[in-house]
């Protein structure tokens, strides 16, 4: 499995760490903890944006 941390997501997503991090505190984005950081599958994201994209 890769993952990105927050920093790789937000310079991924264009959007700044503080947003990646509230969105995924709110379960917004997929997402879950390891050793108390926040990571993020890659596959999970690609269809995040995806679903993200279809609902505009």
């Amino acid at each position: 499995m890769e993952t990105f941390t927050v920093e790789e997501l937000a310079n991924y997503l264009k959007l700044h760490e503080y947003t990646v991090r509230r969105l995924a505190r709110d379960g917004k984005i997929p997402s879950f903890k390891a050793g108390g950081q926040w990571r993020f599958d890659k596959s999970e994201i690609e269809e995040w944006r995806k679903k993200q994209s279809l609902d505009k």
